[in-house]
Parts: C-alpha cells; structure tokens; sequence
C-alpha cells in the first residue's frame, strides 16, 4: 500500500464503472457517512467469496447505522455483477479492470501473475474519505473480522456524528434551545445524507 495511505491522510476519489456499468466517485457513495472499502482479488478467489458472504450481515447492520460499503476489484462489470448477485450482496461493487487502483496505491499481487489482481485490502474512511484505519488481507486471517469492523465503526461513529452521546447536558440544552443542527434527521449533514440516497 501507497506509504501516504494512512490513518488521517485522504483516500484518493476515485471514479469506477459499478456492477451495472454507471460511473460512481467514491465522495458520492459515501456522502457524510463512515465507509468500509473492500479492495478485493475478484469473483475467482474463494477467500474473497468467503469474506463477502461474512460481510452481508454487517452491511445490514450498517444501512441502518448510516454507514457504507462498497467493494472495489479488477473483475470487468459483468463478473462485478455476477460477483455481487452471487453472494447476495446489496453495495455497490466497483470494476476496475484497467486496475487503475491497483497501480495508484501500489498494490499489485505480484505472486500471482496470471490474474495480476489486487492484494485484497479493507479500508474504513471517515467522512470525507479520511483513512481511519487499513487492514492487508494478503493472508485471510490478516482481514478484519465483522467484530473489528464493527469497533472501528463505533470509533469513528463517535468521531463524526455530533449526537453521539445523547445524553450530554448541553446537547439537551442546545435541543431545548432549538439549536438541532447536531442532531440527526436535522443537521446538514444528515440532512444532505438523506438526500444522496440513491
């Protein structure tokens, strides 16, 4: 991984044809929520297979917790597509064929020459793309489990989301006041979260 790839830094916008072939930039799938990127092998790993199944319970978990998701590999659209239907999976599955992201972050998987894929990657991002943490998953225990996801979730949860602890008394205070630009449905950003829904 790019050595500038790292918690705080900026993770680059990138702009990839999704599993039905509509470009997606990364900021417009994320919108003001924490995201997990998935940098995977590809629909022929059985390890990636295995950890998209994992990860389809989290994501429910998720979609409710105003967080996203979204897998990224070098599969062409239509194994993107396929890849996605085939373990049920409801985020967007990003193709990027002309690994453009595989030679930007430097993360080519030189021991495997014939399908020259990514070293598969889990990258959990702040609101505006901000590196919270990365994890390599070139070994597949090296890959987060859902519980970690979870923790690093919660942490960055804390972090972003303003209501967070609702039961500060100058929260109450600035609801009682009529001040609920902290507060979810009423702050910009939720706000503007609800309404990049797609």
């Amino acid at each position: 991984m790019r050595s500038d790839i790292v918690p705080g830094a900026p993770f680059p916008d990138y702009e990839l044809s999704d599993h039905t072939g509509k470009r997606r930039r990364l900021s417009e799938l994320q919108g003001w929520n924490p995201m997990v990127i998935v940098l995977s092998r590809g629909s022929f790993c059985p390890k990636d297979r295995c950890q998209a199944e994992r990860l389809l319970q989290l994501h429910r978990e998720m979609e409710v917790g105003y967080c996203k998701m979204v897998t990224i590999s070098t599969d062409t659209v239509a194994e993107t597509h396929e890849f996605r239907s085939g373990v049920g999976a409801h985020w967007p599955f990003l193709s990027d064929p002309r690994r453009t992201i595989q030679k930007d972050l430097d993360i080519a998987e030189y021991t495997d020459p014939a399908h020259n894929p990514m070293i598969p990657h889990v990258v959990v991002l702040e609101p505006g793309l901000i590196v919270y943490n990365v994890y390599n998953g070139y070994w597949y225990f090296g890959r987060p489990t859902i519980e970690e996801l979870r923790q690093d979730l919660r942490a960055v949860g804390r972090k972003c989301f303003p209501d967070w602890d609702i039961a500060q008394p100058e929260l109450r205070t600035a609801w009682k006041e009529g001040r609920k630009e902290q507060f979810y449905p009423y702050g910009r950003s939720f706000s503007q979260t609800l309404a990049d829904e797609p």
